[in-house]
């Protein structure tokens, strides 16, 4: 090997290892600060004085360098003292006063806590590491015929891209070739793979098993579904609660009355009390540490980052602090109807055949006249006779379609309508001993096949709620939280649907402007109100709702408006992530309340002389450590 090629392999291994210590940097400087204290007091010990001071100086640098940076810069940017110099402050004090020892372990312990909220930063940054892993960087574009390897980042809408098995998919596009089953594990939390053909979805940083297929780019790397998630992520982090925003306000003032506290306690004491000038100092250095408000600061921002954290690993992607918070009072939770609560897309419920007809040739026959149409209720019926019978459908030997109506046909002879009731030329109310009346009642569309002039079967097709939508309003009930479906179907089809899926309420015929209108009658009687929806249309009432929730499968529209993403479509999830919420809030309320109850108890000692610096140091950075292990619990399911 070459003395270049040498120089070249030691760089990058350096800079890996480099990249490998970074995240642990300021853990590592606490651990040498607490060696170096033991150090200094083994040479005081055995009257290496110089050398203890040595040891302790250099405790001070390492272990307090990244705190100290924090804080001066902070304090330079906001002009605004902070904790971060209150504690600087406190350590040169003692220092000055000889008690070296005591203000080296305060430094060892602040820069302990400080690794620690580090590290609860560095699990919630995880999630967005793990996602970014997951996106290729390279994609095989098909050029006339032949295959080039770009990046992701040059591909553009409409190109095509060969994507063979063992692969990540690099772009969000539509199979135009090929037959494979797809792990969207990434995507969607689903752990059985999906088989996709021609002309269905395929999306960046899911997993082509089996077969190579060819794809057509339908969206930007800037612009994908997986993208979208990082950015939901990333926002959420940066964003803070309410709760956080009032304790750092509170902070700049409080830093200044404890400074102005201990300026006052340098004299006052002295003169008021009798206390020597030794005694007076000594004090005032023990009031700087255990009055600063470090335990209370953090109190919130690992809790809410932990919080966030854990909803992520679970499909649960929350845009900020304040949403998490608002979830725990909720009142009152509104559902749109399609693709919320049922699965947006009509299947056949029931097929009802006139006696003496072959219902397997009928239907059959039924699905080969209305493969011609893609009228959705259309293509329900030929899912169901595929899904049935598994043989290839016919071809019609005369066709129309009515708009509005139905469809005629021609098929082996026989003249076929099929539609709705007014399209056929009998009256339907009596077929099948009035069967029609019951399953309109239960929220169903009724399609009726009139064969030469007789009519001669009904089908039932229905929009039918989610296997979990039950048990997610159940849950919701369990809660006491009122659960409303807001819907522009009729009001017998909401009846229906509301019934079976358990809500309490619902509201019927919604245009856009109507469900904001019932939002903020909710929100008036209930405060606190989320709306749960997936299109376009819920985009208002999303955006009006004091928490909007898109389900993960949902337009961009939806999914950028709203504050919290079901990544997996899985309504129970909202009943966790209000769980979650109300844990967050309960640890958020234990820690405000103990390093509260720390700090005035800790004051009260000082001032009646019962507490010296090194239990100071101890009970008040033992205290932000406490607190954000507390915190820490959040990461757990």
């Amino acid at each position: 090997m070459s003395s270049e090629a040498k120089t070249l392999t030691k760089g990058i291994q350096k800079v890996s290892l480099f990249e490998k210590i970074k995240p642990h940097a300021e853990l590592i400087a606490a651990g040498l600060s607490g060696v170096l204290i033991i150090a200094g007091w083994l040479f005081d010990k055995y009257g290496q004085g110089v050398d203890s001071i040595i040891a302790y100086l250099l405790a001070f640098v390492i272990g307090g360098f990244a705190k100290a940076k924090e804080g001066i810069e902070a304090t330079y940017e906001n002009k605004e003292l902070n904790v971060e110099m209150l504690m600087i402050f406190a350590a040169i004090g003692s220092a000055i006063i000889g008690f070296w020892t005591e203000g080296a372990i305060l430094i060892f312990i602040f820069a302990l806590s400080g690794a620690l909220e580090t590290y609860t930063m560095n699990k919630s940054h995880k999630e967005i590491s793990s996602l970014m892993e997951l996106q290729p960087e390279e994609a095989l574009l098909l050029v006339n015929g032949l295959e080039k390897r770009v990046p992701v980042s040059e591909l553009q809408v409409g190109d095509h891209i060969l994507i063979k098995p063992g692969e990540r998919v690099p772009s969000d596009g539509m199979i135009i070739k090929g037959h494979t089953n797809i792990d969207e594990a990434a995507i969607t939390g689903e752990s059985m793979p999906v088989s996709k053909s021609s002309d269905e979805e395929v999306f960046a940083g899911t997993v082509n098993l089996t077969g190579a297929i060819t794809v057509q780019v339908t969206k930007a790397s800037s612009d994908t579904l997986f993208q979208k998630i990082i950015q939901l992520v990333q926002s959420a982090q940066s964003e803070k609660s309410p709760s956080q925003l009032f304790i750092e306000r509170f902070e700049g003032t409080y830093v200044k009355i404890v400074l102005l506290v201990v300026l006052a306690m340098f004299f006052l004491p002295h003169f008021l009390l009798g206390w020597s000038w030794h005694e007076s100092f000594y004090r005032a250095m023990i009031l700087l540490v255990v009055a600063s408000p470090c335990a209370l600061v953090a109190s919130i921002m690992p809790a809410t980052l932990s919080a966030i954290s854990n909803g992520a690993r679970h499909g649960i992607l929350v845009k900020g602090g304040v949403h998490l918070e608002n979830l725990s009072r909720l009142g009152a939770i509104a559902f749109d109807k399609t693709g919320t609560l049922t699965k947006g897309k009509p299947e056949v419920t029931d097929v009802i055949v006139m006696e003496g007809l072959d219902r397997e040739s009928l239907i059959w026959k039924a699905a080969s006249i209305e493969n011609q149409s893609n009228h959705p209720l259309a293509q329900a019926i030929v899912k169901y006779a595929k899904q049935t019978f598994k043989k290839d459908l016919l071809h019609p030997d005369f066709l129309e379609d009515v708009p509005g109506w139905g469809i005629k046909a021609k098929i082996k002879g026989e003249q076929w309508k099929i539609g709705k009731a007014a399209f056929v030329s009998q009256d339907v109310d009596n077929f099948a001993d009035g069967k029609a009346r019951e399953l309109a009642l239960q929220g169903n569309t009724l399609v009726f096949i009139e064969i030469n002039g007789e009519l001669s079967a009904m089908i039932a097709l229905k929009d039918v709620v989610r296997e979990e939508t039950k048990l997610a309003i159940d849950h919701l009930k369990k809660q006491r939280i009122k659960t409303v479906m807001l819907t522009g179907d009729s009001e017998k089809t909401a009846r229906a649907i509301a019934a079976e899926s358990h809500v309490d309420e619902f509201f019927a015929e919604c245009l856009p402007e109507t469900k904001v209108d019932h939002l903020k009658e909710l929100k008036t009687k209930y405060q606190t109100v989320a709306m749960v929806g997936d299109g376009i249309n819920d985009a208002p009432a999303l955006a009006i709702a004091n928490v909007g929730i898109a389900m993960g499968e949902g337009t961009d529209v939806a999914l950028e408006t709203a504050d919290i993403v079901l990544m997996k479509n899985d309504l129970p999830r909202i009943s966790e992530a209000v769980r979650l919420s109300q844990r967050m809030n309960r640890i958020i309320k234990q820690n405000v309340i103990f390093s509260i109850s720390v700090i005035m108890l800790l004051i009260c000692s000082n001032f009646f002389q019962f507490i010296d610096l090194p239990f100071g140091v101890i009970g008040h950075e033992g205290s932000t450590i406490l607190v954000i292990l507390n915190s820490l619990r959040l990461l757990k399911s």
